[in-house]
């Protein structure tokens, strides 16, 4: 059975987007990321597929698969994850010259379970807050992990759901890394 770990890039005071729905913290980063890509490279050897929702995969699809990914060391991990797109609207959603990502149109929690069942290590969900929020609130999140950037924007969207009731998290991990960054990796609790 698969494990759904939601990874989020977050600023310093918990935001995952800014006000208009965009991620730009993680370009205001002063200094290399050197520490965190490798990190990364050793956490993703554990990971056997990705799920995203269709504006996260367009994001990701003008980048990974492409030439403009040279020299990332992240790139080919990435690139050979098996991937699968939350949308109603996209018919295909290919992924360069990689097998292309199959589409997931009906509903998103049965599918997810389907999906846990099919996998049999980690599955990532990257940005995708809409859809994440969706596997939050049927219980299907297993871990999360926040890469805290060291940026305070004041404002924005949150990782979790707001209005839900507390969630709480245990501890699993907390790492330090390059130009301020720092790693969180939480469990959540059996009993949510």
């Amino acid at each position: 059975m698969g494990q759904l770990v939601v990874q989020e890039f977050v600023t310093a005071d918990g935001f995952a987007t800014n006000t208009n729905n965009e991620f730009t913290a993680y370009e205001l980063i002063e200094g290399g990321t050197a520490e965190l890509d490798q990190s990364q490279l050793a956490w993703l050897e554990t990971v056997e597929a990705m799920v995203l929702g269709a504006t996260t995969y367009r994001m990701f699809v003008e980048f990974w698969p492409t030439p403009a990914s040279e020299g990332e060391i992240i790139a080919p991990a990435i690139n050979a994850l098996r991937c699968y797109v939350f949308s109603r609207q996209l018919q295909n959603a290919p992924w360069g010259a990689f097998p292309a990502a199959t589409i997931e149109s009906g509903d998103a929690v049965v599918a997810i379970r389907r999906i846990k069942s099919e996998v049999a290590g980690t599955i990532v969900l990257w940005g995708s807050l809409t859809l994440s929020e969706a596997f939050f609130a049927a219980g299907e999140v297993d871990a999360v992990r926040l890469v805290v950037i060291p940026i305070a924007t004041g404002a924005g969207r949150g990782v979790f759901p707001a209005g839900q009731d507390p969630t709480l998290l245990r501890l699993l991990s907390a790492k330090t890394y390059d130009a301020g960054l720092v790693e969180l990796e939480y469990a959540l609790s059996a009993g949510r």
